[in-house]
Order: structure tokens, then sequence, then C-alpha cells
């Protein structure tokens, strides 16, 4: 039951169906990826959320995008890339070094490699603080942008999917081995490859702390590294900062677009054409969004109705 001044309310017909979803998201995830105290934690999270409050029912409910989001990223898993498309390994660590290559020590490096070889401590840190900025930072303006103006949430939000959708697209057309797995393993394919901290190693390790390990072996496929995503992210937050002119805060978040960018390379989590492949894909889903938002008359309606609803 929804009205513009109340939104979704807590009766018998609500109960039901966030029950029934919650148990058969919870069956489903156990029947094909294996039960994890995450699918439970984000089910106590969203139930608890949405009896609490109305304020709170209404923004998990907005944030019920991002739910989507994780659920489908988390369920690829059950189908790896490798299974539909062979992975690309040397041909992308030839045509980065062919393209960005470094001479040093009389040997022709990638990026990746030279950074391997000129680590410093400094640099560990700060780029790792970067890299934990990667969701935390969309999440928190999305959070931002929620209390402050629910249409642009809304759009920050779709535009967020719609580019990761077009990277899942590319993850499966075009599997491809992170810098890291050559290191380790060099361009021998192998199927099953657990997720691995690479550079980040070096942060976790300053601090005696597990932090990026933790990440990393939740992976959902170590052979998507093209296009990272991880570089698309900050690149929509900029995007909507400027266009709501939030002034010093874009200044703050054209720094952390940077230094994920750096990061990436730097950790060797990606190559710099994975790098350049996110920001392409961070701005053909930006254009692609607007197009839609424009030409399309019922996506208009419906984005009035969910707003609507967490208003």
């Amino acid at each position: 039951m929804t009205n513009a001044n109340t939104g979704v309310t807590v009766n018998i017909r609500s109960i039901i169906i966030v029950s029934l979803l919650s148990i058969a998201y919870l069956a489903f995830s156990t029947f094909l990826i294996g039960y994890k105290p995450d699918e439970l934690t984000l089910v106590v999270i969203f139930n608890v959320l949405f009896y609490a409050s109305a304020i709170t029912r209404k923004f998990i409910l907005g944030f019920t995008i991002f739910i989507v989001y994780w659920i489908v990223f988390d369920y690829m898993k059950a189908f790896p890339n490798y299974n539909y498309n062979p992975v690309h390994i040397a041909e992308l660590y030839n045509a980065e070094k062919h393209l960005f290559g470094i001479h040093f020590n009389g040997k022709l490096l990638t990026p990746n490699e030279y950074w391997l070889a000129n680590s410093n401590t400094f640099i560990d840190v700060l780029s790792g603080l970067f890299y934990l900025c990667w969701i935390p930072v969309p999440l928190g303006f999305a959070a931002y942008l929620f209390f402050k103006n629910k249409k642009q949430f809304l759009n920050f939000s779709l535009t967020f999917v719609l580019v990761n959708i077009l990277g899942f697209i590319v993850y499966y057309a075009y599997p491809a081995a992170p810098p890291w797995f050559v290191q380790y393993h060099g361009f021998h394919f192998i199927p099953l490859t657990m997720g691995n901290t690479a550079g980040l190693a070096r942060f976790d390790a300053y601090f005696h702390a597990g932090v990026f390990k933790g990440i990393y072996t939740k992976g959902s496929n170590v052979f998507a590294a093209m296009p990272s995503l991880h570089s698309s992210y900050p690149v929509i937050v900029l995007y909507y900062g400027l266009k709501n002119k939030l002034g010093l805060a874009n200044i703050f978040f054209g720094v952390v677009t940077v230094g994920i960018w750096f990061t990436a390379v730097y950790a060797s989590h990606h190559y710099v054409l994975d790098v350049l492949a996110g920001i392409t894909c961070a701005a053909l889903g930006i254009t692609l969004y607007n197009v839609l938002l424009k030409q399309f008359a019922g996506l208009r309606s419906a984005l009035n109705k969910y707003e609507r609803v967490i208003s």
C-alpha cells in the first residue's frame, strides 16, 4: 500500500512479501553458491531497517537498487566467465607492455612491473587508503543524495547499476587475467584461481591487518580485470558531484578518482588498459542513461513513482 505521503506501510501484505523474499533469497543463494554469513547479514539488515521506522524503511527501499547489484555480482560466482570464453592473459600483457612499457634497468617493463620494483611504504599506505574508497565513497555519496535530492539519488544509483551491467557484459565477452596473475602464475591459465591482494598486501602488512585479504577472498571472479570497475565508480561520483555543483567536495572526488586509477596499476590489480576501459565504461554508461532518461517517458514515470515511495 503506497501513497505520496507515507510510501510503503507495514501491513500484512508487506510483511508477507518481505518475509517471502527474504526466505527465497537465502534458499536460492544457498542452492546456487552455498550459504555464506554475508547473505544472512544482508537479510537481517534489510528487515531491521524495513520495520524500524518510516525513515529507515524508505532508506532501505531506495538502496534496494544497490542490493540488487550486489546480489547479481555475488551470483556471478556460480557462472565463471572463463566457462564461456577463453581467458586473455599473454595478449593483454604484451599489449600493455607495447603501449605503456617503461624501460628500467635494461628491461622493458609493464607499469605494474615497474611499480612492483619501485614500491615504497608511503605509496603503499596512500594507495591502500585510496583503494579503500572504491565502495564507501559511492555509497556515502548515494546516502547524501538520498537525503538531499531523491531524484538525483535515483539517477546516480541507476547509472551506477547500468555501468556495472556494461562492465559485466565485457567480463563475459572478454575474460582477462589481472597483472598479479602473470606475476604469480605466468601465462598458463589456471581455473578456480582464488583472489589475491597482490600489492595491497603491503598495506595489510604495514598495519598488521587483513583488510584487503578479507575483501579479495570474496571476489566473484579473478578473470574479470577488463574493464576496471574500480576505476569506473569514482568517475560516476565525480560526474554527479559536478552536476550537483558540490564545490570543494568535487576536489576530493577528483583526487580520489586519480588515486584509485593509480592504485589499480600500482598494486598490480589492473593494467593501464583496464583502467582506460573502466573510464570508457563509465562514460558510456552515463551517456546511455541520460539518453534513455530523455527518450523514454515510461522510465521517467517509473522513477517519479519510485521517488514518491521513498520520499
